[in-house]
């Protein structure tokens, strides 16, 4: 989904680093074998996601929603040399996938793979979090952002991606079946509400979310 006209948001890209080889063979690959390849945080998010890591420079990052490894690898491009990313999904479908692609890259010894649901796994490590990326099912965004903000340290982010939602947060009513734009309505009003965070909230693609940790 494109926030304004297409020829500035190519000129955007095209003015922004280049996507490393190792992620363009990824997203072929993505594209030639898996289900539903949009979901790729894809060239331009991607970059953002490795510069916002770069800033933050985190020891431990979580990652919630792993789909073909395509963000953690972004992310972990400003992982700390002792660090680890832990990342969760609930397809068993992916494991190889995922982890064929993080042994091609030099971080590969540091990303550790969950397969379960997140909100199971998460209270089981034990570990504090500079940096959480939340790219999961929807409908679960207020669990988990409640489940990892006491595991975030203070002055941690928080990066929650999709809320705008295609342009459907705007909707006045919703299809019964429709449970994701609720959530996410939710989710967006208790990013901007929630004392123990401050929110910024960036066009970027399909929305992200920057949320930092000022509070316990």
């Amino acid at each position: 989904m494109h926030f304004i006209p297409e020829e500035l948001d190519d000129y955007v890209v095209a003015h922004s680093e280049n996507e490393p080889e190792l992620l363009q063979q990824l997203t072929r690959e993505t594209y030639q074998k898996i289900l539903q390849p949009r979901m790729l945080s894809g060239h331009y998010q991607g970059r953002v996601l490795s510069i916002i890591s770069k800033l933050v420079n985190p020891k431990n990052i979580l990652e919630i929603g792993t789909y073909t490894g395509y963000s953690a690898l972004c992310l972990a491009e400003g992982m700390q040399a002792n660090g680890e990313l832990h990342t969760i999904d609930v397809n068993e479908e992916l494991v190889d996938f995922q982890r064929k692609y993080f042994d091609k890259s030099e971080n590969g010894d540091k990303i550790i793979q969950h397969l379960g649901n997140a909100l199971d796994v998460i209270p089981k490590l034990d570990k504090i979090f500079d940096l959480v990326f939340i790219d999961a099912d929807k409908e679960n965004y207020a669990n988990y952002f409640e489940v990892v903000i006491d595991k975030l340290n203070q002055g941690g982010i928080i990066l929650s991606d999709n809320v705008l939602w295609s342009g459907k947060i705007l909707n006045t009513t919703f299809k019964k079946e429709d449970t994701a734009t609720p959530a996410l309505l939710n989710y967006n009003k208790l990013l901007k509400e929630d004392t123990r965070v401050e929110t910024v909230m960036l066009p970027i693609r399909d929305g992200l979310t920057i949320s930092r940790k000022v509070t316990n």
